[in-house]
């Protein structure tokens, strides 16, 4: 496992408080809305904001959102693109 995509792991219990799940839960190719991880519209928005803070990548085009937050593996190969 590639070290961003532990460390997205990780950010990503910490910042929406998902407590009863590990990074070993967690697949790179787990969707992370709907039925594998269930995130929500509000963790979407916690997501936005955790990737201009952490990774200075700002979010402006709700579509493209949709696309990026997809899985672990998309969201990591955004970052590595934009960062």
């Amino acid at each position: 496992m590639s070290d961003l995509r532990l460390e997205l792991k990780e950010k990503i219990i910490k910042q929406l408080n998902l407590e009863d799940l590990s990074v070993e839960d967690i697949q790179n190719d787990d969707f992370l809305f709907g039925d594998e991880i269930g995130l929500d519209s509000i963790d979407a928005l916690e997501l936005i904001v955790m990737l201009e803070k952490d990774f200075g990548i700002k979010l402006t085009d709700p579509a493209q959102g949709k696309e990026v937050f997809t899985s672990i593996e998309t969201l990591a190969q955004f970052i590595e693109k934009n960062a």
